[in-house]
């Protein structure tokens, strides 16, 4: 196991930093990347290569992944795990947000894809993980370019899996429900910012508590039990091509296959606490 490399993107807290430490407890030589550097001093502490990689510029995943193969001479794990989730209707969302979200969440992951599959290919194996949500199966009210992300990512893991079966290189997708990490917040109060105000702000209030509120944050998985997940995928020699792990993520998937579009909606809007109608700030606006 010990010669094994591993690359764990978004590294710097969360289900990245724990996947970075429980890869390396097996054996495995990890790399953790993230823009924040100055978070993962604990993680060098441990023995993980530490290393600056911003998935939306392009020469910093070419020097990461320059820089890994200099010093290690291969990669046999790629864990696409770096992404946020950027919450507000449609109608308000700036498209240069909606393109940032696309950057990081799906682009970034597929271009560090390109970079390591040719090594792959030429060892003939790998792991390519990438980490989409239970987010990429269902649908929530004000998630569209989220959840677009992470439907997009599903499909491309898809098409991937096929691509490179025959090379001895698995794709596998790690579908997550709710996570104590920092994205809930950082999503909550984007959906505050975006739409907290004006004509969706009755749904927008509603649905940035259901992220952060008490009663969800006590169901909340911990950031061990992805990691451990993932583990578990990379390490055995056929793994699944999905695992829908931590709080949620079963039952909503389930919930989603079973209904049709319109009951889900129905359901969807009594989970998170809205009701659909305008809020009474527009003039006269009623969504559909």
């Amino acid at each position: 196991m010990n010669s094994k490399v591993a690359l764990v993107t978004g590294a710097s807290s969360g289900i990245g930093e724990a996947t970075a430490r429980k890869l390396k407890a097996l054996g495995y030589t990890v790399y953790g990347a993230a823009r924040r550097v100055d978070r993962m001093q604990s993680l060098a502490n441990a023995g993980i290569h530490v290393i600056a990689m911003d998935v939306t510029d392009d020469a910093s995943m070419q020097a990461g992944i320059q820089e890994i193969l200099a010093t290690s001479c291969r990669i046999d794990v790629l864990v696409n795990n770096a992404g946020y989730g950027s919450y507000g209707a449609v109608e308000d969302v700036p498209l240069d947000e909606a393109r940032a979200q696309f950057d990081v969440n799906v682009f970034g992951a597929v271009r560090l894809i390109q970079l390591v599959v040719p090594h792959m290919r030429s060892q003939r194996s790998g792991k390519i993980v990438n980490i989409t949500s239970m987010g990429g199966k269902i649908h929530t009210p004000l998630g569209a370019w989220y959840h677009g992300t992470k439907f997009a990512l599903e499909a491309i893991s898809d098409c991937l899996r096929l691509e490179l079966q025959p090379f001895g290189i698995d794709v596998v997708v790690i579908e997550p429900g709710g996570i104590k990490t920092e994205w809930a917040g950082i999503a909550a109060n984007k959906l505050r910012d975006v739409s907290g105000n004006g004509p969706y702000g009755d749904q927008a209030n509603a649905m940035a508590e259901s992220m952060v509120g008490e009663a969800s944050r006590k169901r909340q998985s911990p950031p061990e039990l992805i990691a451990d997940t993932i583990a578990k995928a990379v390490t055995v020699s056929r793994p699944k091509t999905r695992y829908a792990v931590g709080f949620g993520a079963k039952p909503m998937i389930f919930m989603r296959r079973l209904l049709s579009d319109r009951a889900f909606d129905g359901f969807m809007r009594a989970a998170v606490g809205t009701s659909g109608k305008s809020s009474g700030r527009s003039s006269g606006r009623v969504p559909h």
